[in-house]
């Protein structure tokens, strides 16, 4: 009698894993109407070095901002912006700007270390040179970005703390007050011998060329070695992702709050890695949520 109790109770946890899983990326880049950003700008010459700027329908401005960076496992084969299409669009319906950025990835010229942590880097700070124009707020800004764009997402907070000999470090990066990763990493060494089965065992540390830079390849790279960020961090996860554990962000958590930062965790059931990112679905719509509050609750 117990063994049937047992595998029952294992068939029903498989059921709910499996009925979690049923968003790949292809189905989000299918679905028809994708809604399109308002504008696409340079911020640098090469063809990767652009962002899409969403802005509200209603009101006059200055508009809070959320920073937005795709994931894509930081290769150039998988999709960019366009995934994030959506989530962009919801969440310009709360009133909110949404910048929208893309980069050189593993795969295009230059990218990799240190291209890619260089892009998202002055993507960023584009923003001060388009925010007159597009009435912009930048005194409150969050960052958000899916799987590799969530590692991202909490890197930009993290260059103030940047080694004074990293060729990342500049001298005054954009300040960002918030920062909501969706499926994303702040150890990225701890990451690497994990989130390898989806993205390639070797991709996050031919990202920060490991084999050329030794241990050095982490200090300018990873999160977790530039604690404390010193803002608000939201860290969200689909319960069921096979890509991007929970646990991650449960990793992420526990290392900030040792350095003294206030980290929140959102776990959301009847997710993978690709519900969390639309928001026709419940858990896509939980993660808009979450977003507009964390930029709702910045003083103005």
């Amino acid at each position: 009698m117990r063994l049937v109790r047992l595998l029952a109770t294992c068939c029903a946890v498989l059921a709910v894993n499996a009925h979690a899983q049923f968003l790949s990326f292809r189905d989000v880049l299918s679905r028809p109407d994708r809604p399109q950003p308002d504008h696409k700008i340079a911020y640098a010459a090469g063809p990767q070095q652009y962002g899409e700027l969403w802005l509200p329908k209603t009101g006059a401005g200055p508009h809070p901002v959320v920073l937005m960076i795709h994931g894509g496992c930081w290769r150039a084969d998988l999709p960019g912006p366009e995934l994030l299409a959506w989530q962009a669009d919801a969440i310009r319906a709360q009133g909110i700007a949404v910048w929208s950025i893309t980069y050189r990835r593993l795969g295009h010229e230059s990218g990799g270390y240190p291209g890619t942590f260089q892009d998202v880097a002055a993507g960023a700070d584009h923003l001060r040179s388009i925010a007159g124009q597009y009435k912009l707020d930048l005194g409150r800004v969050v960052t958000t970005g899916h799987s590799a764009g969530g590692h991202l997402a909490l890197w930009l907070p993290a260059r103030k703390n940047l080694p004074a000999s990293s060729p990342l470090k500049t001298a005054n990066p954009l300040a960002i007050h918030g920062a909501v990763p969706v499926a994303g990493v702040g150890d990225l060494a701890y990451a690497s011998a994990f989130v390898g089965a989806a993205c390639g065992a070797d991709t996050i540390t031919g990202l920060v060329k490991e084999k050329e830079r030794g241990k050095d390849a982490w200090a300018d790279t990873s999160p977790a070695a530039l604690l404390p960020l010193g803002i608000p961090q939201t860290m969200i996860s689909g319960m069921y992702d096979a890509v991007v554990a929970p646990a991650h962000a449960r990793r992420h958590q526990m290392l900030a709050e040792r350095k003294g930062d206030s980290v929140k965790l959102l776990t959301l059931d009847e997710s993978a890695h690709f519900e969390i990112i639309s928001p026709w679905t419940g858990p896509g719509k939980s993660v808009v949520d979450a977003i507009v509050a964390a930029v709702k609750a910045l003083p103005k």
